[in-house]
């Protein structure tokens, strides 16, 4: 059972999805850090919106204006957090969109390209000379 196991998880499919987790974490944290520190402050300058402390206190308890706050005095509807989530979905969709399209167009490109002819080296060149004096000088 463990070479089973083993033969399994050296198989290359399996290699290549946690190379592929492991980048998409890291990618997801680019993204997140493009939203969260240049998209976002845009937004917040522009008309001095800021998403993440938009929220509907859902009992009176809660009176403060900061999100982390009133999550500590009672239940809230964090409407804000869903705003920023949904942007960052849109940016990330937007990302992967612009990089699928690119590999499809570069595989096209290389689908394409026909092959380079191929060139015979020089020795070979030679012999099939002098094969076609040797056949022009028999009668």
């Amino acid at each position: 059972m463990l070479k089973e196991f083993r033969e399994f998880a050296l198989k290359g499919n399996v290699i290549d999805l946690a190379i592929g987790v492991v980048i998409g974490a890291a990618f997801g944290k680019i993204v997140e850090s493009l939203v969260g520190d240049v998209i976002m402050p845009f937004f917040g300058a522009l008309g001095g919106v800021d998403f993440s402390n938009y929220f509907i206190g859902l009992n009176s308890a809660v009176t403060s204006p900061v999100l982390e706050e009133a999550r500590k005095q009672g239940a809230v509807f964090a409407y804000g957090s869903f705003v920023t989530a949904a942007i960052n979905f849109t940016i990330i969709a937007a990302v992967l969109f612009v990089v699928v399209k690119l590999i499809n167009r570069l595989k096209r490109q290389e689908a394409a390209a026909p092959p380079a002819p191929a060139v015979p080296p020089a020795d070979v060149v030679l012999l099939a000379e002098i094969r076609d004096l040797l056949k022009q000088r028999q009668p």
